[in-house]
C-alpha cells in the first residue's frame, strides 16, 4: 500500500509499505477521506506524542475492507468514522475513571499507524457506521468529538458571554457547540476575514479581525464589546501571544479555556495575583475519549454544521502541499483522499 510516513522530525515521504495485519478484534479499513489537523504539523516537528516512523492521520473516514478475528458489529463495505483513541483500562488513571489520562494511551495517527494510507487497521469497536452521512461531513467527527470534550470541560453556564480566539476548524465547531449549549453571545476573533465570514454564516454573533502579530491592537475593540470582560475566553489558536491576552479580557470570576495546542516548551506570562484576586479559572482541554457517538449525532441532525469549513482536497501524493495549505491563511480545512494517488 501507499502511505505517508514521518521518519523523524521534518522528514516526510509518500512510499510503499506492507499492508497492515488486523489484530483480533480489528478491521481492515480503506480510508476514503482523512482530515489534516494542526496536530499533524506538531507531530512532524517532533512534538505532541510522535513515535517514529509514523503513518499519520487521525481524522479518518473509511470503508471496511476485511473483518479480523473476533471483529463484530460491522460488515464488509460499511462506511465508518474511526475513533482514533484506545486506552488500556488497567492503569491507575483508567481505574480511577479518567481514561483520557491513560498511561498507555494509543492514538491512531499520533503514536500508532493512522489514516494517511491506502489501508489501515482499527479496532472494530472504534468504528462508527455513517448510516448515510456524507463522508465529507463525517470526516469532521474526530475534531467535533474533541470540541465536545472541550465543552464538557468548560461546563458553560447558560447566558454566558463567550469570546473565542480562532476560526479554524475546531474553533468553528466549538463556537457552534457553545452557541447551542447556552451561550447568550459568541464573539470570534481571528486574523482572516474569510474565516470570520464563515463563522458568521454558522451563527456567531460578533466577529473581530485580529492581527496575530500584534493581537493587543484588537483588544480595545474586544473591550468595547464587553467592558467588564467576557464570562469565558477560549484560546483555540495555540498562539502564545493570543493566550497572553486572555486573562485581561476575562470577567472577574470567569474562565479561560486553553484549547489550542502550543509547543511544549512555550511559556506565557500570567499574573498570579490577578488570577488570585479576581478568582479566575484556567482550564485545559487535551483530546477526547468516548465522544464519537455524540459528535455523529450532532452532525446527523445538522445541529453542528460543516458548511464552508472544508476548503481544500488533495490526493495522497500531494500530502506536502496539503501541509503547506494548512499553514496558510486561506485554507480553513484540508482533507486528503488516500485513494487518490
Amino acid at each position: 500500500m501507499r502511505a505517508v510516513v514521518f521518519d523523524g522530525p521534518g522528514s516526510v515521504s509518500v512510499r510503499d509499505l506492507p499492508d497492515p495485519e488486523p489484530r483480533p478484534g480489528d478491521v481492515l479499513v480503506r480510508p476514503v477521506l482523512t482530515g489534516i489537523c494542526g496536530t499533524d504539523r506538531h507531530l512532524l516537528a517532533g512534538g505532541f506524542m510522535a513515535t517514529y516512523p509514523l503513518v499519520p492521520g487521525h481524522e479518518i473516514v473509511g470503508q471496511v475492507e476485511l473483518l479480523g478475528d473476533d471483529a463484530g458489529g460491522l460488515a464488509v463495505g460499511d462506511l465508518v468514522a474511526v475513533d482514533n483513541t484506545e486506552v488500556c483500562g488497567a492503569c491507575e488513571p483508567c481505574r480511577r475513571g479518567q481514561p483520557l489520562y491513560c498511561s498507555r494511551f494509543r492514538s491512531l495517527g499520533c503514536n500508532a499507524p493512522g489514516g494517511f494510507a491506502e489501508l489501515m487497521a482499527a479496532p472494530a469497536a472504534k468504528c462508527f457506521p455513517l448510516d448515510g452521512l456524507d463522508p465529507a461531513v463525517a470526516v469532521m467527527t474526530e475534531p467535533l468529538a474533541c470540541a465536545i470534550h472541550g465543552a464538557d470541560v468548560l461546563a458553560l453556564r447558560p447566558g454566558s458571554d463567550v469570546l473565542l480566539f480562532g476560526a479554524g476548524p475546531t474553533g468553528l465547531l466549538l463556537a457552534q457547540l457553545l452557541l447551542h449549549g447556552g451561550a447568550a453571545r459568541i464573539t470570534v476573533a481571528a486574523p482572516s476575514q474569510h474565516k470570520l465570514d464563515v463563522a458568521r454564516s454558522l451563527g456567531v454573533d460578533e466577529t473581530v479581525l485580529l492581527d496575530r502579530a500584534d493581537p493587543g491592537a484588537s483588544a480595545s475593540r474586544l473591550r468595547d464589546l464587553a467592558p467588564s470582560g467576557f464570562d469565558v475566553v477560549v484560546e483555540a489558536t495555540g498562539a502564545p501571544s493570543v493566550l497572553a491576552l486572555c486573562a485581561a479580557l476575562t470577567r472577574t470570576g470567569g474562565t479561560v479555556l486553553v484549547y489550542g495546542m502550543a509547543d511544549a516548551d512555550v511559556t506565557v506570562p500570567f499574573s498570579p495575583y490577578d488570577i488570585f484576586a479576581r478568582e479566575l479559572t484556567v482550564r485545559g482541554s487535551f483530546a477526547q475519549i468516548h465522544c464519537f457517538d455524540r459528535a455523529l449525532l450532532e452532525l446527523r441532525t445538522g445541529r453542528v454544521r460543516t458548511d464552508g469549513i472544508i476548503t481544500d482536497r488533495f490526493p495522497l501524493s500531494r500530502f506536502g502541499d496539503a501541509l503547506t495549505a494548512v499553514a496558510g491563511s486561506r485554507t480553513i480545512k484540508a482533507v486528503v483522499d488516500p485513494q487518490g494517488g
